[in-house]
């Protein structure tokens, strides 16, 4: 059985005196890279409608975060190997057939060395990127871990008509370990700048709730929720389940996916129960 923990190597001891004599210089240089990037966007205009630009920036400094506060604990207890039990980005994933198929955003699984998703019992699985599109911030991946179980059958699917203005929507996600419920309405047919891409709704969402379902109150999938960083109070976004339906058709192997929706006549909470069982947290891990 696979497991999330992995070794970190010990590092050659001209790496360490070259970091300790050195460390806040490097710090330094990179901080101010990144600076640099973040005005060159700024000043071009394209800070603001290149989100998904933004997002993976944002993961990029993440990443050098954490392998800063690796190498310093390396250092610190005398080039010991370290355990590296710290993922680079987390986010959410939702099935889209029984036997491990399942939908994320593209920027959360993106430059992986290794993926796992979660359920919701807390067990974890081994999975693999299987294709994306990232112009539309899709990933679909395939759990590929030997103890995974075939899930009962789908209960929602995925609608191909847009929906409408102030139509209610819900999500749930994993902006926390505990799975989190979300609720609102679709405010626009479009996202930023006019961007057919994405709803916009307004349901209040983090980070790690990327790649999750938007849902109707009928249980059907109409988008993938984004997490975009934008300066407006209160504006989400997520995909619209026509680009999704497009990615799986572009699949090398046909997908059958579920056609009978059994949510459709449940209360919200009846809907839930059973939704968060085809929820998936998505880990991502450094090499």
């Amino acid at each position: 059985m696979h497991t999330l923990t992995e070794e970190l190597m010990v590092h050659p001891s001209w790496v360490v005196r070259l970091w300790r004599n050195h460390h806040s210089k490097i710090s330094v240089a990179a901080s101010i890279a990144i600076f640099a990037i973040l005005c060159t966007l700024f000043v071009t205009g394209n800070l603001s409608n290149q989100e998904s630009k933004y997002i993976q920036l944002r993961g990029e400094v993440v990443r050098l975060k954490q392998k800063t506060d690796r190498l310093n604990q390396t250092v610190a207890q005398g080039n010991r190997p370290v355990k590296n039990t710290l993922e680079r980005f987390s986010g959410t994933g939702f099935a889209i057939t029984s036997n491990g198929l399942l939908v994320t955003n593209y920027h959360v699984v993106s430059e992986n060395d290794s993926v796992y998703v979660q359920n919701a019992a807390g067990k974890s699985f081994k999975a693999k990127v299987l294709y994306t599109q990232p112009e539309n911030d899709i990933a679909i991946l395939k759990i590929t871990d030997t103890s995974f179980r075939n899930l009962p059958p789908i209960p929602y699917t995925i609608k191909k008509a847009e929906s409408d203005l102030a139509e209610s929507v819900y999500t749930y996600g994993y902006p926390q370990e505990s799975g989190t419920y979300g609720y609102g309405k679709v405010t626009s047919a479009n996202g930023l700048n006019g961007d057919s891409l994405d709803y916009q709704i307004s349901i209040p969402i983090n980070p790690g709730n990327s790649g999750g379902p938007l849902m109707d109150d009928k249980g059907n999938v109409i988008g993938i929720v984004q997490a975009k960083q934008t300066q407006l109070e209160g504006v989400h976004f997520a995909v619209k389940s026509s680009y999704l339906l497009s990615a799986i058709d572009s699949l090398d192997k046909k997908v059958n996916l579920n056609t009978k929706n059994t949510l459709a006549n449940l209360t919200p909470v009846q809907q839930l129960k059973k939704l968060k069982n085809y929820v998936f947290m998505v880990k991502v891990y450094d090499k």
